[in-house]
């Protein structure tokens, strides 16, 4: 097994070109498969574009704008992270999807088929059990839930995951990166299969109260809930809370979210901004006629050390952790003081990853949640 076969990097150079060009010295390697990176949206995108495109020649570098970065030290703000894998333990294949605003399910069906074929063709018979998705998408697309499940829907079972891309909470425009230019209204899948083991796993850490909002007016389309109770959505919102209507912020959202029980498990549906309207805009899927249940937080850092005992009660000691963590989870880790020690927990399990406005998991778009995969040390039979 190579030595160089993962690699991980981060830089804080402000200027574009300089912290490509650390990144590189740090993950650079004789036959990279896969490039991976995360990169604030406060960079200059153009310049930025073209040093990965000088650094990083090929089609194989992809990567998203973020609202705020996980390195090598754990979380890190106006920062680039990323990562490669090696030829000699990973195969990939990379495809994309433009114009989400005319997204169809059967076209995500058609980029999982493809992506399947084309690592069959590199000699892979993709299973459950050396392959795994790995999805960017425009945060702002209002179509993860249907890419996620289009895509998953056509793998035979092969587990996904993945993030939205962000743009530090600006909720303007979020970019993700394939082909060496970055785009909007997209997204890029990819399989990637390898010899070593690894785990896909998902953590949250809400549990129900006894609160309920009834979704009595709303617009799907757009993920705007008008009114909850009957009332401005807002309004019975910052009631039902106990917090002044005024105080409404993404503060408030990471603090007391709302889930939603899909076959006996529990979904965060985490609200994004309060509109002029005092309607909501939520990250996630929401209809007329849900019953919404306001949550609780549980120890965070308890949570999330758990998830990573068992991770490598299953792998071993992560060799990788590409991690997609909701930035309402990172704001309740600033509120609550918690980074130094949740920073540390991701240090350890060398996650690399990013502050997302969304996350993917199997079929689900989900919020508030961490997912990822953990790839493990040691090779094993494919």
């Amino acid at each position: 097994m190579s030595e160089q076969s993962i690699r991980m990097g981060a830089s804080t150079a402000t200027d574009a070109a300089r912290a490509v060009d650390e990144l590189y010295e740090a993950i650079k390697q004789p036959s990279p498969s896969l490039v991976v990176f995360f990169c604030s949206p406060e960079y200059e995108r153009d310049a930025l574009e073209r040093r990965l495109r000088e650094r990083f020649p090929g089609n194989n570098v992809i990567g998203c704008t973020t609202a705020g970065e996980i390195g090598t030290k754990g979380y890190v703000e106006r920062s680039l992270s990323g990562f490669s894998l090696g030829a000699d333990d990973f195969q990939v294949a990379i495809e994309h999807v433009d114009g989400l605003a005319a997204f169809h399910f059967p076209d995500g069906q058609a980029v999982g088929r493809k992506a399947t074929a084309r690592l069959r063709e590199q000699g892979v018979v993709p299973s459950r059990a050396n392959t795994f998705g790995f999805v960017l998408i425009d945060g702002l697309s209002i179509r993860e839930e249907s890419v996620a499940s289009a895509l998953y829907s056509s793998l035979d079972d092969i587990p996904i995951f993945g993030g939205s891309a962000g743009d530090a909470l600006y909720f303007r425009r979020t970019h993700v990166y394939y082909e060496g230019a970055f785009h909007t209204d997209s997204a890029v899948f990819t399989l990637i299969s390898t010899s070593r083991p690894f785990v896909v796993f998902k953590t949250q850490h809400f549990v129900e109260t006894d609160e309920k909002l009834v979704v009595t007016a709303a617009d799907p389309e757009r993920r705007v809930v008008h009114e909850l109770n009957g009332d401005k959505a807002a309004r019975e919102y910052a009631s039902v809370v106990g917090v002044p209507f005024e105080e409404l912020g993404p503060e408030v959202f990471a603090e007391h979210p709302v889930v939603l029980r899909i076959g006996g498990s529990n979904f965060v549906r985490s609200i994004q901004k309060v509109n002029d309207d005092e309607s909501l805009s939520f990250y996630c899927a929401i209809d007329e006629g849900i019953v919404l249940t306001l949550a609780r937080g549980e120890d965070l850092l308890r949570n999330l050390e758990q998830t990573f005992d068992a991770v490598q009660a299953e792998v071993g000691e992560p060799a990788l952790t590409i991690g997609c963590d909701c930035v309402l989870r990172s704001l309740e880790i600033g509120q609550r003081g918690l980074r130094p020690a949740v920073s540390e927990v991701l240090r350890r399990n060398n996650v690399v990853g990013f502050s997302t406005y969304g996350e993917q998991y199997n079929a689900m778009h989900v919020n508030q949640t961490f997912t990822g995969v953990a790839i493990g040390q040691a090779r094993r039979g494919r």
